[in-house]
């Protein structure tokens, strides 16, 4: 894919000036939004109790728990599609395609931040808890299970923006890209913590209005699809070749 006169993808060019567009709230109607909103929230206020601005170390427990949603709703969606005989829709490809987006994303703020062992700690614990509880909540709503990852995306693309204020500021450092970074989202070979960090919130935004869509959808409301925010093209292989790890 061809890139930019500065060398970056064109994706990039579509989304890095959207800071003020990007962060967009879906209102609720009725209690599963409700609900969805209020347990978003409650956890948002755990992470910023947490971790306040380190948004490194955040990310990491973060993106652990976020990589979550898609693999039980793909295993459970096709669980479903098996005993019912009947196609997926294209359902289960996009929420294993966003499990794993989200490892990688995990993958690349290791590798930015290096988590301590309390941390590691503390994402075990979360990471089971969370499995366990979105399990049960995917098996009896669906719906609200989906709405709950669309507000979980909408606080990510948020603290996402944020973190960009923190580098823009000069509060954050802006290092350079770690190579798993670069090879997945085709970025330049000078592409900075900057870079990775738009490229994320892109990731975030998109995930954010497809399960907005399909909670939306499971409840027969219109949807238009065009309003979905881009989505950036990724590496078809996620590990990275040898000759790029090297360096």
């Amino acid at each position: 894919m061809r890139g930019s006169p500065e060398g970056k993808p064109r994706w990039y060019a579509r989304v890095k000036d959207r800071g003020p567009e990007l962060p967009v709230h879906r209102v609720p109607r009725g209690f599963s939004d409700r609900f969805a909103l209020g347990f978003t929230r409650l956890l948002r206020w755990c992470a910023d109790t947490f971790f306040a601005r380190r948004y490194g170390h955040r990310a990491i427990v973060l993106e652990t728990v976020a990589a979550v949603p898609g693999m039980v709703g793909g295993t459970l969606t096709h669980l479903r599609c098996l005993r019912r005989m009947e196609d997926d829709k294209g359902w289960i490809r996009t929420l294993m395609e966003e499990a794993e987006n989200e490892r990688m994303h995990l993958m690349t703020f290791v590798a930015i931040a290096k988590p301590s062992g309390f941390e590691r700690l503390v994402i075990i614990v979360v990471q089971w808890f969370f499995y366990v509880g979105f399990f049960l909540l995917y098996v009896v709503s669906p719906r609200t299970a989906h709405r709950v990852v669309g507000y979980f995306e909408e606080e990510a693309v948020i603290s996402y923006t944020a973190y960009l204020e923190e580098i823009d500021s000069g509060r954050s450092p802006d290092k350079p890209a770690p190579n798993i970074a670069k090879h997945y989202w085709k970025l330049p070979a000078n592409a900075t913590l900057r870079d990775v960090v738009i490229a994320v919130r892109a990731d975030e935004a998109h995930h954010r209005d497809v399960n907005h869509g399909f909670a939306s959808e499971l409840a027969e409301e219109q949807i238009d699809r065009a309003r979905i925010a881009p989505y950036p093209p990724h590496a078809d292989e996620t590990e990275v070749p040898a000759r790029r790890r090297s360096k």
